[in-house]
């Protein structure tokens, strides 16, 4: 087992949790999306979390399952922070120019 399958879920929980936010969705989106969809998405990131958290967990056991997933998650939340930064400077950049 390596370390892909947790990652992936990682980072797929926190972009989906950061567009269930009113903000992102706004930004990337353009609109505000219906509450159905925003707590489908809130739904999907967390059982993504919680699904990659059951794998590591079953993989390495709850002592250092707990703690691999500690850095799974502070990766994956830094590089979706980070890309939303990235994005909001380019758009930014965009929308001044016109």
């Amino acid at each position: 087992m390596n370390h892909l399958l947790p990652f992936v879920l990682s980072l797929a929980g926190f972009t989906a949790l950061a567009l269930a936010m009113d903000r992102q969705q706004r930004d990337v989106i353009g609109r505000s999306l219906p509450r159905s969809v925003t707590r489908a998405l809130r739904i999907a990131g967390t059982c993504a979390l919680l699904l990659a958290l059951g794998v590591l967990v079953a993989w390495q056991g709850w002592g250092l399952g707990l703690v691999i997933f500690s850095g799974h998650t502070s990766l994956a939340a830094g590089v979706v922070h980070g890309s939303l930064i990235g994005y909001a400077r380019k758009y930014a950049r965009s929308t001044k120019h016109r």
